[in-house]
């Protein structure tokens, strides 16, 4: 639904060629410099949770946008918009996440505003972050319009951490199985594989909405079909009972510590290997591969045999989930 009012109401205000292209960050030239821009908000509840809170969760998110387009992060801007009453205690528990988040990724903070609403003018404590990086080589373009027929898919780990931690956090559940958010800043991950290899044509990182949506996003986007293989996809033992137990699909969960890449086919070995030597892409696995028809849908061969068609998630299972 989100997707759709993007579609209906502001892409067709706002249309440019950069926007249109529907990416995680902005790609744009200035003076012979390529400069990659986003921003993002930051809504989760509870805003603690378990293995992080909206702090680490905001600079991992904006530094994953803007690597997904081959940047190197640079700089974040910080906004909080806070309701009265918040206690200051977990205020700089927030901060300390944010500038410790900040610090992993080698960013920095160089703005930002502070606004305090009325009691009941906000949910605890929002944040919105900006950011800016730079595209150190000319050659890269990376984009989801990029995907080509042949092409590899390659996911860096397990699916479904994050999604599950914030509904056992919010709903008091005793899932077990050690389940936290797998947040993290993915810039030298990607950095790796792009030494690697510069046969890199798409990079997502699935969050809200999951893997199957990011899919979609990007078959629709590249006008391509793509064949995923169920077997393939790497979910922890703990979270897949979590979500035999609640009825949840982990295809469509939210991950804020994964990537999925779409590369050329010789070059996925390399790319691979490249990120099984970092432990962010240890549990990386090539699920699928790119086909010709039909145009915008993605399959899934179950395990049993069978072939499913994976629709674009319609209605979100866990609102507010970053």
């Amino acid at each position: 639904m989100a997707h759709q009012l993007i579609a209906d109401q502001f892409l067709p205000i706002f249309s440019n060629p950069h926007l249109e292209r529907m990416d995680d960050s902005a790609v744009l030239e200035m003076k012979g410099c390529r400069l990659a821009f986003t921003s993002d908000s930051y809504v989760v509840d509870p805003p603690f949770f378990p293995g992080g809170d909206i702090g680490r969760l905001a600079v991992c998110g904006t530094v994953n946008d803007l690597s997904m387009s081959g940047a190197k992060p640079l700089y974040l801007s910080l906004s909080l918009i806070i309701e009265e009453g918040f206690p200051l205690q977990e205020l700089r528990t927030i901060i300390r996440s944010v500038q410790g988040a900040a610090r992993e990724a080698e960013v920095l903070i160089v703005t930002g505003d502070t606004k305090v609403v009325e009691k009941g003018g906000a949910d605890k404590i929002f944040l919105n972050t900006a950011g800016i990086g730079i595209l150190q080589d000319k050659h890269i373009s990376i984009s989801g319009n990029n995907a080509q027929v042949g092409d590899q898919l390659i996911l860096s780990g397990s699916i479904g951490d994050h999604g599950i931690a914030v509904i056992s956090q919010r709903e008091g559940f005793s899932l077990g199985g050690n389940i936290e958010s797998d947040m993290a800043p993915l810039n030298r991950l990607v950095q790796d594989m792009l030494q690697a290899s510069r046969k890199i044509h798409v990079l997502r990182d699935p969050t809200r909405g999951g893997l199957a949506t990011t899919l979609n996003e990007i078959a629709a986007q590249s006008q391509v079909g793509i064949m995923v293989e169920e077997s393939k996809i790497p979910v922890r033992e703990p979270v897949q009972g979590a979500c035999e137990l609640l009825g949840l699909d982990p295809l469509y969960l939210a991950n804020e510590g994964k990537l999925v890449a779409i590369v050329k086919r010789e070059a996925a070995s390399i790319i691979l290997q490249a990120m099984k030597r970092n432990p962010l892409g240890k549990g990386a696995e090539i699920i699928g591969e790119v086909v010709e028809d039909p145009k915008g849908m993605v399959f899934l061969k179950t395990k049993i045999g069978g072939t499913r068609v994976v629709d674009m998630l319609i209605g979100e299972p866990l609102p507010r989930i970053c």
